[in-house]
């Protein structure tokens, strides 16, 4: 019994949640998001409850129950408060600045990154003298916000050896040792 899948989901006040077939929708004070559910996988709302359920104990129906679960709840949370991530540039002229959606990275290449983020995702970059920039991205679709934090990240990841790179605020970087010199 998938344990995830079977928790129901708390609706908050201010949210309004509605099931037509197998499309979920759910409307909250930062947005409006919508899930398609498959192959037998329904969902119900009773006394702002929302409970999945799965027609069969097949492994396919056990795995897409939580998950559909889980997206509906992100969903419900996203609606509501909205999710966040913040990044941070580490390393010697590394640099960044937004004007409006379009997001301008220095990153020790020739060239600077332009980045074109979807209207649905908050930028907002804040550079202090003698602290690493910080990227701070928020949106209410939790899928998103991961994708574009995952893209940013991707234009140079952290690298063991000095710890330079995009990385998120608070992740420990794990080191590795240099060369040794040669005596």
């Amino acid at each position: 019994m998938s344990r995830i899948g079977q928790a129901p989901i708390a609706v908050p006040t201010g949210v309004d949640v509605s099931i037509n077939g197998n499309v979920v929708t759910v409307k909250g004070k930062l947005g409006e998001l919508t899930q398609e559910l498959s192959s037998g996988i329904t969902a119900s709302v009773d006394d702002n409850i929302i409970t999945v359920q799965r027609p069969s104990e097949t492994k396919e129906h056990k795995a897409k129950h939580g998950l559909y679960r889980a997206l509906i709840n992100n969903m419900v949370l996203g609606v509501s408060t909205g999710w966040t991530h913040s990044l941070e540039l580490v390393g010697v002229g590394y640099r960044a600045s937004n004007q409006g959606q379009l997001l301008d990275l220095s990153l020790g290449y020739s060239h600077n990154f332009l980045i074109n983020v979807p209207s649905d995702v908050k930028v907002e970059t804040t550079m202090e003298k003698g602290k690493n920039p910080i990227i701070k991205l928020t949106s209410h679709d939790k899928q998103l916000v991961g994708a574009v934090t995952a893209k940013i990240r991707s234009l140079r990841k952290p690298e063991p050896y000095k710890g330079k790179g995009v990385k998120f605020v608070g992740e420990q970087i794990r080191r590795k040792a240099g060369k040794s010199a040669a005596k």
